[in-house]
């Protein structure tokens, strides 16, 4: 460093100013003088420049030893530190390895003590079986005895009765058997006899109470309505231009209008109860309007449409508060609320859900069971009649599928699924709604039926039991309520005449379909017939 500046000042100071002077000097001596002068300058600035940097090294020798002393302080000062972290840690974990011990010994002596007393037990129970051995023993020796001395009372019962020990147990067993079959057959009677009095009897108080207790409207519907105008000047406007009105309002609704000679009155025509009362209310207000085209047809029809599905939801839920059922899908509200307009073989089918969901509650509470369930099984068991959809599925397993898509307990779905027996009854719910579902459209009025399939079910009741041996002839009485079986006497006995009667019950149970249930009488005689000449 010091090099450098004295270069650095002989640099100036001869390549610098002194060369301009040199060259205008004009003789050697002064040349002389003005080097001799430089030379001595240069020295004494370079001595300077020597004690400068001298001084300079020192101060920063010194600098750096203060430095150096102040980091080893904090270095040692930092030592000292993780030094008594270190030895804090070390002693926290010889504290905690000095408790693990402590309490792994108490393990050990509880331990030890513990093998003490099971060793101790050990020993009582070995000399506990050594004595049940010795009494086992001692047992068997006095069963051995028993057994010889019975061996020899049966040689000596055998000897005296002339018959061996199987002979006489074969003999016995056989007469025990013919004893027990003629005390079971009596039995048998008895308490069928008993129980189909008092089961007679608790059904039809039950029955009884529940009809007494439900009062319901009857309603007579069909595939059409009939719409009444004021005058047949009316049908021209509904027809319209070349019947461009009618064919509006038939491509709108889905119903069929018919406008014949039929005086003030047109007819609606079409399967779906909806779709024909969306078009009765539709036409009305076009006829109160007096503005009939395609155009305000279509607008008042989508209106009427939607009017009538915000009634529908308003009707299921009234029905659900009026029966006290809450927390029904939105869905199954609507559904319930479509029933309205849906009827079954005449009988409307909202009525008779209702019904059918009032005795079943009351039923319910007859038989010791939540009628709080049982009304809701009850309001819903029909609700795979009204679906928007129409799959190829019996209306009970479609109603028990969507009441299980729609979050209704298991016990309510099998209740919906089974009451037509098209499922397993996995509850008692289900027996319940299969009796009032019966009960509610059995009724003498509440349904119409066809008369060829009333006439078809009684040639097939009056067929089944010819099947059966010993069977002359069948007579069906009270609508189907009743089979009478004539037996010939010299084929059936008495007692086969209430097994007859059981078994042809249980095959018309099996094999038919019908309302309520069907007793079967099973008539024997005997006719002794003589001519006086």
């Amino acid at each position: 460093m010091i090099a450098a500046v004295i270069a650095a000042l002989l640099g100036l100071v001869v390549g610098g100013g002194g060369a301009w002077v040199f060259a205008k000097k004009a003789s050697d001596g002064e040349a002389k003088q003005l080097l001799t002068e430089a030379e001595r300058k240069a020295k004494v600035i370079l001595e300077d420049a020597e004690r400068n940097a001298k001084r300079t090294l020192d101060d920063a020798n010194g600098k750096a030893e203060v430095i150096r002393e102040k980091k080893m302080l904090e270095a040692k000062e930092r030592f000292q530190e993780l030094k008594s972290k270190h030895e804090e840690e070390v002693n926290h974990r010889n504290r905690a390895v000095q408790e693990g011990e402590q309490r792994i010994k108490q393990k050990e002596g509880s331990l030890n003590q513990k093998l003490e007393n099971l060793n101790r037990e050990i020993q009582a129970a070995e000399k506990k079986q050594v004595t049940l051995d010795a009494q086992v023993e001692l047992y068997t020796a006095k069963v051995r005895e028993v057994e010889a001395d019975r061996s020899k009372q049966i040689e000596q019962l055998e000897r005296i009765a002339g018959l061996s020990a199987e002979q006489a147990k074969n003999q016995l067993i056989e007469n025990l058997k013919a004893e027990a079959r003629t005390g079971a057959n009596v039995h048998i009677q008895e308490i069928m006899a008993e129980a189909r009095l008092t089961a007679d009897k608790e059904a039809k108080k039950i029955v009884v109470q529940t009809i007494q207790r439900v009062a319901t409207e009857h309603t007579i519907e069909n595939a059409v309505s009939i719409f009444n105008i004021e005058g047949d000047e009316v049908k021209g406007r509904i027809i319209g231009r070349e019947g461009r009105n009618i064919r509006a309002l038939e491509a709108a609704t889905g119903v069929e209008f018919i406008v014949d000679d039929t005086p003030e009155a047109i007819i609606l025509s079409g399967f779906d109860p909806v779709k024909r009362e969306t078009a009765r209310l539709a036409l009305h207000q076009l006829v109160t309007d007096g503005r009939i085209h395609p155009a305000r047809i279509e607008e008042v029809v989508a209106k009427t449409a939607k009017r009538l599905e915000e009634e529908i939801i308003e009707i299921g839920k009234r029905t659900a508060i009026d029966l006290g059922i809450h927390g029904l899908h939105p869905e199954l509200i609507r559904m319930v609320g479509r029933m309205k307009y849906r009827s079954s073989y005449g009988q409307n089918l909202l009525q008779h859900s209702r019904e059918v969901a009032n005795m079943c509650a009351i039923m319910a509470t007859e038989l010791g069971l939540d009628p709080k369930k049982a009304k809701r099984a009850g309001l819903l068991h029909d609700i795979g009649k009204v679906p928007d959809e129409e799959p190829e599925l019996p209306h009970a397993i479609l109603g028990m599928k969507l009441a299980e898509k729609y979050g209704e307990k298991p016990d309510i779905c099998n209740a919906i699924g089974a009451h037509h027996d098209e499922v397993e009854m996995t509850s008692m719910l289900s027996p319940i709604i299969q009796v009032c579902d019966a009960i509610s459209g059995a009724r003498p009025g509440a349904r119409r039926e066809i008369v060829e399939s009333y006439i078809k079910r009684i040639k097939e009741l009056e067929a089944l039991p010819l099947t059966f041996p010993g069977v002359s002839k069948t007579y069906a009485i009270q609508a189907g309520r009743e089979l009478r079986v004539i037996v010939e006497s010299d084929q059936v006995t008495d007692a086969q005449s209430d097994e007859l009667s059981l078994a042809i019950s249980q095959k018309i149970q099996d094999e038919m379909t019908y309302p309520g249930q069907v007793k079967v009488t099973v008539i024997r005689e005997k006719r002794a017939v003589s001519y006086a000449k």
